[in-house]
């Protein structure tokens, strides 16, 4: 496949705008500006363009919702806060593509009527932070922002925000309230943002990838684009791969190809020839496969019939010498760290589960474990303010489900094996 979203990040000083224009750049805004609002929001919607943070969700209805809001301001926010453990897609685009994300922020805003837009990036992030800063303002120079785009009358401005390392800064009304000065916490929903979003304006919030598809979109019009990758979730898609294979590192390939040819074809296999154990397919908060469940379909409506997510793509391989107690163990240190505490299930559910695995860990278990373990998640499960609670859930029961003779070795011997 050709790529897109990656096709100028090995070029020298490919963050800057005279390599991004002489490699095509911003050729799209003004394609787009030249068809019009209307024309753009129906090709969007022919492409079948899903949002790539997680959800998944049909970007042409989300941003329906907002363009219908007859309330202004309108807000454009991407995310940028990619803290899943394991994930890591979107750094190149940010730190060697970062004109791409700008081009795709400004088509948005213009389609949307927004006038504002903000990167929330990351705090793990410092060189992005200068590598976008940098960016913007050379956009701002070039007139690709300001009040008058293009000299079409077109007005977008852009600022980059920067969050303070808060995994949950990563949901999308947690991300505006920490924009606002808040402490950085979800909302209830509804109302939902596309109405009631940043200063209690219509606000879109899309990820980093999601609107990098945007110029590729212009450029090949929908009904191409829709050809891409699997008739249900169309469209490039960026992987990233760590763990034990040969070649890790990020790869844009059609959305809907097979997790073992990601794994086996473009990765080199598992390193040093051992033994393939489990995968988790999309960041530490998609439910993990063992190793005879990885010849399934990488998209949003695939992943969940095999029993996992298809999430950031953050495809987490483990080979036979990986201990999944500890992996579950340190997943859930991970999720009891970050929980707001908002919630009762999730600030306690996630305190509760962590001590069960220390202690199974650690050769402290107790006959009965496990079942604990499985009742707490199945409690927790559903009933959190966010996603961040049935994301820890999900991780235990899942590792249950596919490993629980590890648990039951370990509370019987006392001790972990590798």
């Amino acid at each position: 496949m050709e790529k897109f979203l990656l096709r100028n990040i090995d070029n020298p000083n490919s963050s800057d705008i005279k390599e991004y224009i002489k490699a095509g750049g911003y050729k799209n805004l003004s394609r787009a500006v030249g068809m019009g609002q209307d024309d753009v929001m129906e090709e969007i919607n022919k492409s079948g363009l899903r949002g790539r943070g997680g959800a998944g969700f049909p970007t042409a209805m989300k941003w329906k919702f907002a363009k219908a809001d007859p309330k202004f301001p309108k807000y454009l926010i991407c995310n940028a806060d990619e803290g899943e453990p394991g994930t890591f897609k979107d750094r190149p685009i940010l730190e060697k593509n970062p004109h791409l994300l700008i081009e795709g922020m400004v088509i948005s805003g213009y389609v949307l009527g927004a006038e504002f837009g903000y990167i929330y990036l990351r705090g793990e992030y410092p060189a992005a932070r200068d590598i976008l800063d940098a960016a913007i303002a050379q956009a701002y120079k070039d007139n690709f922002l300001g009040d008058n785009i293009l000299g079409k009358g077109i007005k977008f401005h852009l600022s980059v925000h920067q969050g303070a390392g808060a995994y949950i800064c990563g949901e999308e009304t947690a991300l505006i309230e920490s924009i606002e000065g808040k402490k950085g916490q979800p909302r209830t929903k509804p109302p939902f943002p596309v109405n009631v979003g940043a200063w209690d304006m219509p606000t879109i919030v899309n990820n980093v990838e999601t609107l990098s598809n945007l110029p590729l979109l212009i450029e090949i019009g929908g009904e191409a684009y829709a050809k891409i990758g699997s008739e249900e979730c169309p469209g490039p898609k960026l992987f990233c791969v760590s763990g034990h294979v040969e070649n890790p590192g990020v790869y844009e390939l059609p959305m809907g190809i097979s997790l073992k040819d990601i794994i086996y074809e473009h990765c080199g296999g598992i390193k040093d020839n051992a033994k393939l154990k489990a995968v988790i397919p999309g960041g530490i908060s998609t439910p993990v496969l063992p190793a005879d469940s990885i010849d399934c379909a990488m998209d949003f409506v695939a992943m969940p019939k095999a029993g996992s997510m298809l999430g950031s793509g953050a495809v987490i391989v483990m080979d036979e010498s990986v201990c999944m107690v500890k992996v579950t163990y340190r997943a859930l240190r991970f999720f009891e760290h970050e929980s707001c505490g908002k919630c009762v299930p999730c600030r306690e559910g996630t305190d509760w589960l962590r001590k069960i695995l220390e202690r199974i860990e650690h050769g402290k278990g107790r006959k009965g474990d496990i079942e604990l373990l499985s009742d707490v998640a199945g409690v927790m499960y559903g009933r959190t303010f966010c996603p961040l609670g049935d994301g820890a859930a999900g991780v235990v029961l899942a590792m249950i489900k596919h490993f629980r003779n590890e648990f039951e070795e370990h509370i019987n011997t006392k001790k972990c094996k590798y």
